[in-house]
């Protein structure tokens, strides 16, 4: 259930929208022409979630609010967009010296931005995080750290979304073009995981609100339409198939097959 209501007079132009989701609901509202505020709220059951929604609407429709309909442009969208997203990567890997300090410009930047934008900017994220579920990417990790957890395999994943967007459209396509990306980690003496970069939404939301990552989830819920499943991995592979491995990618065996990052 959504009411989109909007008030206006000489000096007001404001909206305020309610969106119901089972026993929860957000309330997003605002000056028109702008993202506005969210705000969040779980009860026990979904009768007290849309007794309490019904209580509110009636309330705001007694201060003068006027029902409108969910088409009108009321309500700006999210300033991240597919181009700023994979900017803001890039920007923050020169902000700081190492991935803790890049993360944390990161996350110092989303906390700045309407939470409507870190949920925009996580949504987007994950939208390609769940693209690198593949069979594919899994055996190249497994060959290049010796062995891939489901774990590690998310760590992974993460790390090469962070090497920006041709990197990650390249290594997709063929995973055994990362070898000169996994070069630099050699040098360092790192491995390729990058598992912070998976809460950075929730850090930023965090910093922002004062309020922690369950609250943060939820709200992320009601407003990304993310109703992704992590299907079941069909694996095109062995992890005991030596041969079958270095068949697959020889470039990736003959690197790391008796040399891995671990």
């Amino acid at each position: 259930m959504e009411t989109l209501l909007i008030y206006k007079d000489d000096v007001s132009n404001k909206f305020w929208k309610i969106s119901v989701t089972g026993n929860s609901f957000t309330v997003t509202y605002g000056k028109a022409g702008t993202v506005g505020a969210v705000k969040t709220k779980e009860f026990e059951s979904e009768e007290d979630c849309r007794k309490e929604a019904n209580k509110l609407i009636h309330s705001k429709l007694k201060k003068g609010y006027a029902v409108a309909s969910l088409s009108e442009q009321v309500i700006k969208d999210s300033g991240i967009t597919e181009d700023l997203f994979w900017k803001l990567l890039e920007t923050a890997k020169k902000k700081g010296e190492d991935p803790d300090e890049q993360l944390e410009w990161l996350v110092n930047d989303l906390s700045k931005r309407p939470v409507k934008d870190i949920v925009r900017f996580d949504t987007i994220f994950n939208q390609h995080y769940y693209k690198s579920y593949t069979s594919n990417l899994w055996a190249a990790a497994y060959i290049i750290m010796g062995g891939c957890s489901d774990d590690t395999f998310d760590y992974f994943r993460a790390w090469l979304l962070y090497l920006g967007k041709d990197v990650y459209e390249t290594v997709m396509k063929n995973p055994e073009e990362i070898i000169p990306h996994l070069k630099l980690l050699e040098e360092e003496g790192g491995v390729p995981e990058f598992e912070e970069l998976l809460y950075v939404a929730s850090m930023a939301y965090e910093e922002k609100t004062g309020l922690d990552d369950e609250h943060y989830y939820n709200l992320y819920n009601q407003l990304s339409n993310d109703n992704y499943v992590q299907p079941e991995m069909e694996f095109d592979w062995e992890e005991d198939d030596e041969e079958g491995l270095r068949n697959k990618f020889p470039l990736l065996w003959e690197r790391y097959g008796e040399n891995t990052l671990e």
